[in-house]
């Protein structure tokens, strides 16, 4: 059985990394080389780098950030923002990254998602879905969460495990960056949908909200994001409450 994997994200703009509140209001943190090997080292077991502004900019994600950041790691690196290729992503796995995120790009263009699962594997293919709660379930929207899709969660998971993902990254539009928990519906709505491991994003922010993502089938990791940069909780404290909680994580650096 393998463990599961709470994983650090750095939200990128130029050279700073960022958080906000429901996709708002960002405020610079630090640099994203130091900040990932400083998760590494208190025990995070991948991370994730998403050049969020690169969409915007008509551009792939900053290659010189991806190299700097994958030569302080030995942990696994994921990186989206602005792949709207299959070429984009050959250049970004060959900077250092492991596996790319694509989001608004597959949502536009879904054979994207089978271009880079055949070119690189699926392994290396991480599909991001930003969901909000509506009164029909969970919209998928597009463009770091401002324009709603005509897609609903449950197809569009089973579209892309259809067509080669390996992975795929929820994120809860309405409880990003609250601490409020996961949402363990929209999880369990993707679960439902396809056999694809499941990373739950947006409102981590104690042992307890990891544990209750972690414990929905499917969900192989758990993402968190400013309540590592506030120093709210240690990668290694939560570690240690997970495992007092009788969740199998792996033992920090």
């Amino acid at each position: 059985m393998l463990r599961p994997r709470i994983i650090a994200c750095l939200d990128v703009a130029g050279n700073e990394v960022v958080k906000g509140i429901q996709f708002g209001s960002l405020r610079a943190l630090g640099r994203p080389e130091e900040l990932a090997a400083r998760y590494e080292d208190e025990g995070a077991d991948e991370i994730v780098l998403l050049d969020i502004t690169a969409g915007a900019e008509r551009r792939g994600p900053d290659l010189a950030v991806v190299e700097r950041t994958a030569r302080r790691l030995g942990i696994p690196l994921t990186v989206g923002g602005g792949i709207q290729a299959a070429e984009t992503a050959r250049v970004v796995l060959a900077a250092g990254a492991d596996k790319v995120s694509v989001n608004s790009a597959a949502l536009r263009t879904p054979a994207l998602v089978g271009q880079i699962a055949e070119q690189a594997g699926s392994q290396a293919v991480v599909v991001a879905v930003d969901v909000r709660q509506e009164p029909g379930g969970h919209r998928v929207y597009a463009s770091g969460g401002r324009t709603a899709t005509s897609w609903w969660l449950g197809p569009w998971v089973a579209e892309v495990a259809a067509r080669g993902a390996g992975e795929v990254l929820l994120t809860s539009i309405d409880r990003d960056g609250t601490g409020q928990g996961y949402d363990v519906g929209a999880l369990g709505q993707a679960a439902a949908a396809a056999r694809l491991p499941l990373i739950a994003s947006g409102g981590g922010a104690t042992a307890h909200h990891v544990a209750q993502a972690l414990a929905v089938p499917g969900v192989t990791g758990a993402l968190l994001a400013g309540v590592l940069h506030r120093g709210d909780v240690t990668l290694a404290a939560l570690k240690d409450a997970l495992r007092s909680q009788g969740v199998w994580v792996r033992v920090g650096r």
